[in-house]
């Protein structure tokens, strides 16, 4: 044993020092960001990117709005639109003066191929677009084949330039930044633009994102100052010296579950689903598995979603409660429920988390067993072929929209893998997608959270808090949008 920790101390060495020598020279000036994952693609037009993919993105494109750190949204390459036709057409006047990164000026033209495009990749939400047209240089009409008052979402994906042949070579946007340059499994270079549209960002001259095989990697570059930031869990952020780092919050914008597979033997009894809900303690689990740091939920949308999140809807914990509703369904001490809990083993918070659930249970006379598989174990026999009791997983959104959290849980949905079926819910769904007064749709948004809540459906843990990490005392800036994005462009330098 002790030979096997030796060889993997120096195996982390051995990276680290190639990792370091990866980098090149360190500048000052310079903000050097670690990442575990790379992008699938540099085409913000490909719906096949990842999420860290997204994340870099966000700071090279643009879209015709772009989202606040509220929920909200704010005007991007459109400096103003109007909704009309009770959500049918919405109408755009774009920005003047806006550069791709080549020099060349955006066009009305160039918003039309990009959602065209989209479209034709079949990017979610857009194919509720009947037709794109443009009315002068800088006014754009984008007619729905369905009146949709709250589309403005799906139009914060970004803009290419229509002249490109090839979007995923020729990498061009109008945002903050340039990449100036990309090497696979090393590191990806990003440059101010000068020429930004909008006045004093981006605040840094470079980025220079460092890609890590794993964390335990990053976490050695980033206490060696080969790197000065990197999103991190509260286990991460446990770790390191808080002199020397400063530590920001950062929601990962997306919800927590114990998901339980409703049409699932005795899942399908709400008893039995109440009885979990009540089981489950879960400022015990953002104690025990997250150091105490998290944004219960209760609720399948996000707390970050402030306007449209339905609060105080987590179940309490109450173990006498819980008991009562197992033997009201005809579970006792002689006759004791059992729950195969699947997880999946690459995320050691997941894991974390049915390590604490499977004791709770245990505590209202539940038997609980945790079964671990691959990623792709998971997707096919949980997400596609449902063929399970209970899974943890979080569960995010492309975009900033309480809808997208939602969907999924409407009857006749392909991603309904908890096998949810509630007419009420899908009832009060579909009319929150027509309704063109703002507070009457919120209104309906919390009424459908209630409905999911109060049949149990399954158990809404949180949104993990997760943490930027930065070199003590030599930057700040960093915001925390209810989307999984890094605003590289509002970072800025306070000391040399």
């Amino acid at each position: 044993m002790k030979n096997i920790k030796l060889i993997e101390i120096l195996s982390l060495i051995l990276a680290a020092f190639v990792l370091l020598s990866s980098c090149g020279k360190k500048d000052d000036s310079d903000l050097r960001w670690g990442f575990t994952t790379e992008p699938r693609t540099l085409n913000p037009l490909n719906p096949a990117n990842s999420a860290d993919g997204r994340s870099i993105l966000f700071n090279v494109f643009e879209g015709l709005v772009k989202p606040n750190t509220d929920g909200t949204f704010a005007p991007c390459i459109a400096e103003s639109w109007t909704i009309e036709q009770g959500g049918l057409v919405y109408n755009f006047i774009l920005r003047e003066g806006i550069l791709f990164h080549d020099g060349s000026a955006l066009t009305a033209s160039d918003i039309k191929f990009s959602l065209d495009t989209a479209i034709a990749a079949n990017y979610a939400g857009l194919n509720n677009i009947k037709e794109t047209l443009i009315l002068d240089n800088n006014k754009i009409s984008v007619i729905l084949k369905t009146a949709d008052p709250e589309f403005l979402p799906y139009l914060t994906i970004g803009i290419v330039k229509e002249e490109i042949t090839d979007h995923e070579i020729n990498i061009i946007g109008t945002g903050p930044f340039i990449i100036e340059s990309y090497t696979p499994q090393r590191n990806l270079v990003l440059k101010k633009f000068d020429n930004y549209w909008q006045p004093g960002l981006p605040n840094l001259d470079k980025i220079t994102i460092v890609f890590f095989a794993n964390f335990d990697t990053l976490m050695v570059a980033l206490r060696g100052g080969s790197i000065d930031g990197a999103f991190i869990t509260g286990a991460m952020a446990a770790q390191l010296d808080h002199r020397e780092f400063d530590i920001f919050n950062n929601r990962s914008a997306a919800i927590q579950l114990l998901a339980l597979n409703n049409a699932k033997g005795a899942l399908e009894d709400i008893r039995v689903r109440k009885a979990i809900n009540h089981g489950v303690d879960i400022k015990g689990i953002i104690n025990t598995a997250f150091f105490g740091h998290g944004s219960p939920s209760g609720s399948p949308v996000i707390p970050g979603l402030r306007e449209n999140f339905k609060d105080n809807l987590s179940y309490p914990h109450n173990i006498e409660l819980a008991q009562s509703y197992l033997n009201q369904a005809g579970y006792n001490d002689t006759n004791r429920l059992s729950l195969e809990i699947t997880v999946p083993s690459n995320f050691t918070m997941h894991v974390d988390t049915a390590q604490v659930i499977a004791s709770q249970l245990d505590q209202i006379g539940i038997k609980t067993s945790i079964k671990l598989v691959d990623w792709d174990t998971w997707l096919e026999d949980v997400y596609t072929n449902m063929n399970y009791e209970a899974t943890i997983i979080s569960l995010d959104s492309p975009i900033v929209s309480a809808r997208s959290f939602l969907t999924r849980y409407l009857s006749d949905n392909r991603n309904n893998f908890i096998n949810y079926k509630n007419p009420d819910f899908d009832r009060v769904y579909n009319l929150a997608l027509t309704e063109t007064d703002r507070e009457k749709r919120i209104n309906l948004y919390k009424d459908a959270q209630i409905i999911i809540t109060e049949d149990a459906a399954s158990v809404f843990i949180q949104d993990i808090l997760y943490f930027i990490a930065l070199s003590g005392g030599k930057y700040a800036g960093a915001l925390d949008y209810p989307l999984y994005v890094i605003d590289l462009s509002s970072i800025y330098r306070i000391s040399k």
